[in-house]
């Protein structure tokens, strides 16, 4: 089953990434794949952002949920998982979930059906409506493998976060190149944000200070067909 996994997923080409002794697949488009369990994970989905900052009178297009859903929607027909894990802000607030139009919820409907779906707690979504399909949790551990949505310096071996939106910059031969990362050091890591208005923030920002040893920290940059990693000699800061 795990090799079939694969297969299906052979149009775009993942990185192999480690945390505590097990081998995982980062693909392009910023979704982490266990392929021997049928596990996939996405973070900070974000969804009804634009909503959210319509209320509070910043008009942005209001099509941020169709198309994170939408791509998200790929990646699931793609990879056909049994479990999906969403590692917190799924929602850009605690409210996000009602104001779901009745198209973007069956979609959402759609893409859990046949799954267990596992929303993790968020800051911005701490309390998401229990009418929402899935399990709320504030973290799931398999095996030595544990998901959370904030990273935490000292924390054990294992951790699986989002949070920090990570985003990586190299520079060479006179031009520059910025994009949406993994970053992990072989006992953590920290996934991109899948949302589609979600930022990215430098790894070398302070805000990751004390949450990877350096000499094995690898910044997975985000390509458009293969996530390319890169030694944290290579990096610069914005």
């Amino acid at each position: 089953m795990a090799e079939a996994a694969r297969v299906q997923a052979s149009e775009s080409t993942p990185a192999l990434v480690g945390v505590a002794g097990v081998v995982l697949e980062a693909f392009p488009d910023g979704v982490l794949w266990w392929a021997d369990q049928r596990l996939l994970v996405v973070a900070d989905l974000h969804l009804e952002k634009g909503s959210a900052f319509a209320r509070r009178g910043q008009l942005i297009p209001p099509y941020d949920t169709t198309a994170t859903l939408t791509r998200l929607s790929r990646v699931v027909t793609r990879l056909a998982p049994r479990i999906v894990v969403s590692l917190g802000d799924s929602f850009h607030d605690n409210d996000g979930a009602t104001r779901l139009s009745r198209r973007d919820r069956a979609a959402l409907a759609s893409i859990q059906s046949g799954r267990d779906w596992i929303w993790i707690a968020g800051n911005h979504d701490p309390a998401l409506p229990r009418d929402l399909a899935g399990s709320h949790l504030d973290q799931l551990a398999v095996g030595p493998v544990r998901f959370v949505h904030e990273p935490l310096p000292g924390a054990p071996a294992g951790e699986i976060a989002g949070h920090l939106h990570p985003a990586a910059r190299v520079a060479g031969n006179g031009r520059s190149v910025r994009r949406r990362c993994f970053a992990g050091d072989g006992e953590r890591l920290v996934m991109p944000a899948f949302g589609t208005y979600a930022g990215g923030l430098n790894i070398m920002d302070r805000a990751f200070a004390g949450l990877f040893a350096l000499q094995t920290l690898r910044a997975f940059m985000l390509g458009d067909d293969r996530v390319y990693p890169v030694g944290s000699r290579a990096l610069r800061p914005d």
